[in-house]
């Protein structure tokens, strides 16, 4: 998003939030980007970036339609999903997508094959689930799902339906992954865990959930300034941590909070050093090569 500001200059619109953070949105608002639901919404002929989460192609079509310029940002976790749903749906399976309902990710890759893909949620939702046709059946995923929670239900379609196949290797992210099995670590240290992240960022409510089921008390913030006092009462060892699209500024001011109030001890707990890198989107590639 900044080089395409950068770039082009303001406004430069943005379907759906680029990232499930709520500060992120906000530094890219002050910047000129202006944020839409819908690509229907964009004046035609104007600039619009579709979000990390992906879309579906009628989104695609719709943009078109309109003489939108387009830039996908779509993560290539989520693009490998998408591959995945076209792949099973031309070879004539039900799809079985774990997912959560309503999230922009679900429905960009249900996009991708409306006729053959059904939703599950929960285990109780696999134990119902029927199908035409058990012996052509197989299951994709949400990326920021929980771990432990997907291999359950996963589980339990595999018991289900004994021929059911799959994507040759894990759908979920492995930033979801890696601060999953950190704050498991997290929570066997601490009294409380704080996670930097947006209410409607699935992978860092998910964190929340996990330090919860481990029993250590949670709570989910999108900075410093959240931070109740009632929380704190009682409270030896605080544990922080974020979501994958958290700015790490955020954590640092969080950890700062704590020094001022008087926190001399802060130590760093690492689990798995993650050196991953994705290119930025090719149509920004070749702006930036040719300016």
């Amino acid at each position: 998003m900044e080089h395409a500001l950068d770039i082009h200059g303001e406004p430069v619109y943005v379907r759906k939030e680029i990232v499930h953070n709520k500060h992120v949105v906000e530094q890219l608002e002050k910047r000129g980007a202006i944020f839409v639901e819908e690509e229907t919404e964009v004046p035609e002929g104007e600039l619009v970036v579709f979000s990390a989460h992906g879309v579906a192609p009628s989104v695609h079509e719709n943009a078109a339609a309109r003489r939108l310029r387009t830039i996908d940002a779509t993560c290539p976790l989520v693009t490998k999903v998408h591959v995945e749903a076209r792949k099973f749906a031309s070879e004539g399976y039900t799809i079985v997508l774990v997912g959560h309902e309503g999230h922009e990710e679900v429905e960009g890759t249900t996009g991708e094959a409306p006729d053959s893909i059904v939703l599950v949620q929960t285990v109780q939702d696999a134990e119902e689930l029927e199908v035409e046709d058990a012996s052509r059946i197989a299951y994709i995923t949400q990326t920021t799902l929980s771990v432990d929670e997907t291999a359950e239900i996963i589980e339990k379609l595999k018991e289900r339906f004994p021929e059911i196949t799959g994507p040759k290797t894990d759908d979920i992210c492995y930033a979801t992954t890696n601060r999953q099995r950190a704050v498991k670590e997290l929570a066997k240290h601490c009294d409380l865990v704080l996670v930097i992240g947006s209410t409607n960022s699935s992978n860092s409510n998910r964190l929340v959930e996990v330090a919860r089921e481990l029993g250590c008390d949670s709570y989910l913030i999108d900075n410093h300034t959240q931070v109740e006092e009632s929380w704190l009462e009682g409270m030896e060892t605080v544990g922080i941590t974020s979501g994958a699209s958290a700015p790490e500024e955020l954590v640092e001011s969080l950890v700062e909070f704590f020094r001022e109030r008087g926190v001399e001890q802060v130590e760093e707990l690492r689990v798995i050093d993650e050196d991953v890198r994705f290119m930025l989107p090719g149509k920004i590639r070749e702006e930036i090569a040719n300016s």
